[in-house]
């Protein structure tokens, strides 16, 4: 019986962002791939996305599986070339964060790369600092010092999911009440992360040589090319994240 072909590259918690690319499959729960791949749901759309959601919506490529990835990956051991996921890992608490690298582990083939982009915990930081002394300085800098402390800890402690606050009043009480709040959601951060305690936690785990990259370099054959990290202009797409890959 011949060998199922290698997988060029997952893309897990993908959300809205996507690639169109046949050689990725794009991953996720969230509601709005649910309505995508579900012929009913897909009639109704309509109502429930309105604005930038529905154009983003709109935007989703086919090549979709939806699962939840609480459950484990759907594939077999060594079956992955490269294993991406963005923004995911800090919404996991520190014991299913390893479960989950491991199952990647499981899942890629020897050698194969895991990415990983996450908030850049030691940017933030540096940034907050360097506001500290600003602050010292100069009086009318007070004033915005309270964003610099929300861009570390507000998803931490949010209630409210983002964008159900930007809805009409019915709305916003409606997607509360069928969605749930911010942590029902899976928007809040439980841990961070930065190139020290990243790179450890997969040493530990097994993996080797992790490295560093920016948002346009990869050791990914044609990474670029998935159009993962970048925006509609070719410029990154989240710029206070850090990059981190290493292989099985």
């Amino acid at each position: 019986m011949p060998e199922a072909p290698i997988i060029k590259l997952l893309n897990l918690g993908c959300g809205y962002k996507a690639s169109p690319s046949p050689e990725v499959i794009n991953i996720d729960w969230s509601v709005a791939l649910r309505f995508k791949k579900n012929p009913l749901l897909r009639q109704f759309a309509p109502l429930f996305f309105r604005g930038e959601r529905w154009q983003r919506y709109r935007a989703l490529p086919e090549n979709i599986l939806v699962h939840d990835l609480s459950r484990g990956l759907p594939f077999a051991e060594n079956s992955a070339a490269a294993i991406y996921h963005s923004h995911l890992l800090e919404h996991l608490d520190q014991a299913t964060a390893e479960i989950f690298l491991r199952e990647i582990k499981r899942v890629l083939q020897p050698g194969g790369v895991v990415r990983i982009a996450v908030p850049d915990f030691e940017k933030l930081a540096r940034a907050y600092l360097r506001h500290v002394e600003q602050c010292e300085h100069e009086n009318g800098a007070r004033r915005h010092h309270d964003q610099y402390l929300a861009a570390m800890i507000e998803q931490c402690v949010r209630r409210e999911a983002a964008g159900t606050r930007q809805q009409s009043p019915v709305r916003r009480w409606l997607e509360n009440l069928l969605l749930g709040d911010a942590r029902r959601r899976g928007e809040i951060h439980q841990w961070m992360y930065d190139r020290i305690n990243l790179g450890e936690l997969l040493l530990r785990l097994g993996y080797k040589d992790p490295q560093t990259q920016k948002f346009n370099t990869s050791h990914i054959p044609r990474w670029n090319e998935y159009g993962l990290e970048l925006n509609e202009a070719g410029g990154e797409y989240k710029p206070d994240s850090f990059y981190m890959e290493a292989r099985k």
